[in-house]
């Protein structure tokens, strides 16, 4: 069972910033893809940003250009740098990774973001 240790969320007022950080038990550097997923309350899980292992990025059209996926193979660690934050950002970030699969088969805890004056 893979086991990963994330952290970095917490309470941001609109308009800053956090990073997340997300280190698996295993290599990172051997597997495909990783990624970011949210869940807000009401709504579907939402698939924020992905990081394939050739460093080939994706994001969702609601948080372009304000977060950046990367990818520390050296410390084995993913990040999401989240710029701009908006209360409509709030939500339980989780990090996940395709084990070669071609799905994303195992599942961090999530660490919750509140965005909030």
């Amino acid at each position: 069972q893979v086991q990963f240790v994330e952290s970095g969320g917490g309470v941001v007022q609109p308009g800053g910033s956090l990073r997340l950080s997300c280190a698996p038990s295993i290599s990172i550097s051997s597997f495909a893809h990783m990624a970011w997923y949210r869940l807000a309350p009401g709504k579907q899980r939402e698939l924020v940003a992905t990081i394939t292992r050739g460093g080939d990025l994706n994001y969702s059209d609601s948080v372009k250009g304000r977060f950046t996926i990367s990818r520390d193979n050296a410390k084995n660690t993913v990040y999401l740098q989240m710029n701009s934050l908006k209360p409509e950002d709030t939500a339980i970030y989780y990090c996940a990774l395709d084990s070669g699969t071609g799905q994303y088969d195992y599942w961090g805890r999530g660490t919750q973001v509140t965005v909030s004056s």
